[in-house]
């Protein structure tokens, strides 16, 4: 099995180099970081809606990927992660105020960083897990803001594994709750803690050891990346978003294509298939009727291997490239 070599990892250092950082406001004047690379000579934008826990910095290989095809890469870390401020007084805990707070912050991202960037160029959106919610929540807030989009194992809704959603639910419901009742601060969910770095072997994300360990250790370098678990806030916010964006499907105008990896844990894909099926038919050209499989894929598309990252990408790039996804 192919992965990340040292070769390319140079070429990624190297073309790093050209990215030029900053930060804008976000809703209630929360402070965001952002990455972007600019070319004169190209095509269209990009613009990366990253996942949980996830900082443009480990997007570096995929900035690297897309620039070569010939596209501006936009990228911001959501609030309350990566190198952006952090909502609470434990810069580690997962935590959001309202789910849409974040689909607000990439409106205004788009708006104004990436517009009066490259304001001339068509305007595309590829989004992974959260970032896929967050994504969603924004083209059925701001219709037409891009032209469309591309989801990664998107978070249409969480995995539960074999503990049944309406008994998850109910315990986020009771613990939250609790949690309002008895303290002004959010707590973690249940065994969830500070930031660990987890092991290789048996994890849930991807195959490709290389990229795996390029994650961790970026982790390490640059320690204010790190984010533990959630608490029953943000998971309360996850699941009223999930709700609501298939209730308001009606409300995006603009194509999509979603990615599904067969073998993932985190996110649901039976939410996946149903969301396409619906979408699709609402409209048959905003979506596939079913999600494109990567066959023996675990949660991270964009870090696998290569016979499977190179998959992705393919179907990205045919996605952007591409004017109609219908039938």
């Amino acid at each position: 099995m192919t992965c990340l070599n040292k070769e390319k990892e140079k070429a990624i250092a190297d073309f790093w180099t050209s990215s030029q950082t900053g930060t804008f406001l976000g809703v209630d004047k929360v402070r965001l970081a952002y990455v972007k690379i600019v070319q004169s000579s190209s095509c269209a934008n990009i613009v990366i809606a990253s996942g949980r826990s996830e900082g443009y910095l480990k997007y570096q290989e995929l900035a690297y990927d897309l620039a070569q095809r010939g596209y501006n890469i936009f990228i911001h870390d959501h609030r309350g992660q990566g190198l952006s401020q952090r909502l609470l007084e434990n810069p580690h805990k997962g935590y959001v105020k309202n789910f849409d707070h974040y689909a607000d912050d990439l409106a205004t991202f788009i708006r104004t960083i990436v517009h009066e960037s490259a304001d001339q160029k068509p305007t595309f959106l590829l989004a992974h897990s959260m970032g896929s919610a967050i994504a969603l929540r924004t083209l059925q807030k701001y219709p037409h803001l891009v032209s469309r989009a591309t989801l990664c194992s998107p978070m249409i809704a969480i995995n539960f594994g074999k503990i049944p959603n309406w008994i998850a639910k109910t315990i986020i419901k009771i613990g939250l709750t609790i949690n309002q009742c008895f303290s002004t601060k959010p707590w973690y969910f249940i065994g969830h803690k500070n930031y660990q770095p987890a092991a290789f072997e048996n994890n849930p994300l991807m195959d490709c050891p290389a990229r795996f360990e390029r994650f961790i250790h970026l982790y390490q370098l640059v320690p204010r990346l790190q984010l533990g678990g959630v608490t029953y806030q943000w998971l309360a916010q996850a699941l009223r978003v999930n709700k609501r964006i298939l209730q308001e499907l009606s409300n995006i105008k603009d194509p999509i294509t979603v990615l599904q990896a067969s073998d993932d844990k985190i996110v649901d894909n039976k939410a996946q298939n149903d969301f396409c099926r619906q979408l699709h038919h609402e409209s048959s050209l905003l979506c596939q009727p079913h999600p494109i499989v990567i066959s023996g894929a675990k949660h991270e598309l964009l870090f696998d291997i290569d016979a499977r990252r190179d998959q992705a990408l393919a179907h990205i790039y045919q996605s952007f490239e591409t004017v109609d996804v219908g039938s």
